[in-house]
């Protein structure tokens, strides 16, 4: 009999089965795995006195490649393959790292146009960032379809048509609907649509996709997508244009690694996920890092950007002329700030306290 629990009784263990009820490789084992696997290479970074993105640049392919889990994913790449992107990305790798630290890597920003703002704080906060040197654009859409050509047209008389215009209905429609309420937005020229539906429907992505590509709107998701094998299934079935890697979705830096290689198979662009609670600290690392070892392009190629809750962290992002600048600090930017932590501990912190004595009161 095979040997699976702890002590070679030939059950499962309790791991095991807690692994397959709330998992494998998705849900809150996953988020889990991201969250332990973060701190190792974020330890590993600080250890070799390195930022991450360049921990991986000066990386051997090889050694690179002993990071990744392939398993599942060798009908599209194995590991020879990978090893021969990798080896291909070395040409050149110098001067695109010299470009990163002298110009940095194009952001896009998502602060201007979130649903519920008003008329005139869109406006506000366009010329704001067209002042700070912004030229590509997201908005949330999906609520209400003549409220969103009204917001739509704004955006794109404000910035112009030069401009690049994004838009994101964070999985609000059906197929059908994602389909009609797009093509009726199709004239401000959106470059894509982000999540249109269930970000697990892989076959609707697609439909969407074959039916959007012709009026010039591409598809983009990955920020929900569970691992790399749903990746690899968007990628099959040509369910995308742009691929949306998220640095706590996944498991980690090591599942990350086998995605980025597997668009550069696909020549698709990466543009990572990077809202949230220090996302954007995360991600520049490994988009940087596709940049000078991977992708080795720009072109359709942005990092999404949201100007909140930086303040926590004591590495936070740095934004010149609307690109980021490459991390000089070792480490993945992911330490907080203590007096942060202590005031946003359960349930003692300070933030906590006052949440739980409204709840009372």
């Amino acid at each position: 009999m095979r040997k699976t629990g702890s002590r070679g009784t030939g059950l499962p263990s309790l791991w095991e089965k807690a692994r397959k009820l709330i998992g494998p490789e998705k849900g809150v084992v996953h988020l889990a795995t991201a969250a332990l696997l973060n701190a190792v290479w974020d330890l590993w970074a600080k250890q070799e006195g390195k930022p991450l993105w360049k921990l991986l640049v000066d990386m051997d392919p090889r050694e690179l490649l002993s990071c990744i889990d392939f398993r599942y994913i060798t009908d599209v790449l194995t590991e020879e393959e990978a090893y021969e992107i990798l080896q291909k990305g070395q040409v050149g790798k110098k001067e695109r790292e010299g470009q990163m630290l002298m110009h940095g890597y194009p952001a896009y920003t998502t602060s201007c146009a979130w649903l519920g703002y008003s008329d005139d704080t869109l406006k506000q906060l366009c010329t704001e960032a067209l002042k700070d040197g912004w030229t590509r654009f997201k908005v949330k859409v999906g609520a209400d379809l003549q409220d969103d050509i009204r917001r739509c047209r704004l955006i794109r008389n404000m910035i112009g048509p030069e401009k690049t215009l994004m838009m994101d209905a964070n999985q609000r429609w059906d197929v059908p609907e994602a389909v009609e309420w797009m093509s009726k937005l199709a004239e401000f020229k959106p470059l894509w649509i982000e999540e249109p539906t269930s970000p697990d429907d892989i076959l609707g992505h697609a439909a969407i996709s074959e039916a959007l590509v012709p009026l010039g709107i591409g598809i983009a998701t990955g920020e929900q997508c569970h691992n790399r094998v749903i990746f690899k299934q968007l990628l099959q079935a040509k369910a995308l244009q742009f691929l949306q890697i998220d640095s706590c979705r996944l498991g980690s830096v090591n599942e990350n690694l086998s995605v980025l290689l597997m668009a550069k198979k696909f020549e698709i662009p990466v543009c990572p996920h990077a809202g949230g609670v220090g996302l954007c600290e995360l991600v520049q690392h490994l988009i940087i890092f596709d940049f000078i070892s991977i992708s080795a392009s720009l072109e359709n190629r942005m990092c999404e950007y949201v100007n909140h809750l930086h303040e926590h962290f004591r590495y936070p992002v740095v934004i010149k002329k609307a690109s980021y600048m490459p991390p000089k600090d070792a480490g993945y930017s992911t330490e907080m700030k203590e007096e942060s932590v202590k005031k946003h501990q359960y349930p003692h912190g300070e933030v906590w306290k006052k949440l739980l004595a409204a709840q009372e009161n």
